[in-house]
């Protein structure tokens, strides 16, 4: 695997949701490269190159998180608390795309620096369309900082 070519990192415990997220990526004509972890952990590991990722260069930087919360091992509240508290990583986008419509939990998120909550839209329709728009917005509107 050749990381350095990595460019959204998708965060997603539940098979299903990963599949029709990725489907729907693909679908939108996005042509940047995701990889898909697992969990909270698994994504810890990546982004710190630890573990399965001690291989990927730390300085390999990606473009965009999608990040789910609900996640077992590691939540997904605490994988955007570490990574925007970490100065190397604290510019990279997070997009919060969860079933997830609790306030506290949207609440919290913006208050550790999540760039974006999305909540997953349960008809198949709406949910390519989401996430085409989503693609869109942070892959080639959006410009990050330097």
């Amino acid at each position: 695997m050749n990381y350095n070519e990595i460019e959204i990192l998708f965060v997603e415990d539940n098979i299903d949701d990963a599949a029709l997220t990725m489907r729907a990526l693909k679908k939108s004509g996005l042509s940047n490269t995701i990889f898909h972890v697992k969990d909270g952990a698994e994504a810890l590991d990546f982004m710190y190159c630890k573990g399965n990722y001690a291989e990927r260069n730390i300085n390999d930087h990606i473009k965009l998180i999608l990040l789910d919360l609900k996640m077992p091992k590691v939540s997904g509240l605490e994988v955007l608390e570490k990574i925007k508290s970490d100065i190397q990583f604290k510019k990279i986008p997070i997009v919060i795309l969860t079933s997830s419509k609790e306030d506290p939990d949207i609440a919290k998120c913006y208050e550790l620096g999540a760039n974006s909550y999305i909540v997953k839209p349960v008809e198949s329709d709406n949910f390519f369309q989401t996430i085409k728009d989503l693609s869109f917005y942070w892959m080639i509107s959006n410009q990050p900082p330097q």
